[in-house]
């Protein structure tokens, strides 16, 4: 694996190199697809994106934790979280069973 992170930077130039809009037209549309999403999510709303997966947002109830240093028992406060499920087209390029 090569660990490799990639970027707002890297999206803008791989849409730069393929449509063949601007760079700063890229660097745009990236933007705003992000900030759409963004959006949605913070909304609540679930965002699919076929071929690649599903972002979704998920309610977890209040519930006692422990700290696992001390033993002590402590209220975790009811909260949103963020779950990505990826698609079986995703899960089988990553896994190399498909080209596509």
């Amino acid at each position: 694996m090569s660990g490799k992170t990639v970027t707002r930077a890297d999206l803008s130039e791989a849409v730069y190199q393929e449509v063949g809009l601007s760079r700063n037209e890229s660097a745009e549309l990236v933007e705003a697809v992000l900030d759409q999403i963004s959006q949605n999510l913070v909304e609540g709303d679930n965002v699919k994106i076929s071929s690649f997966g599903s972002f979704i947002v998920r309610s977890k109830d209040s519930r006692i934790g422990r700290n696992p240093k001390t033993g002590e028992e402590v209220p975790i406060e009811p909260r949103k979280v963020l779950v990505f499920r990826p698609s079986q087209v995703l899960k089988s390029r990553v896994s190399g069973l498909s080209d596509r």
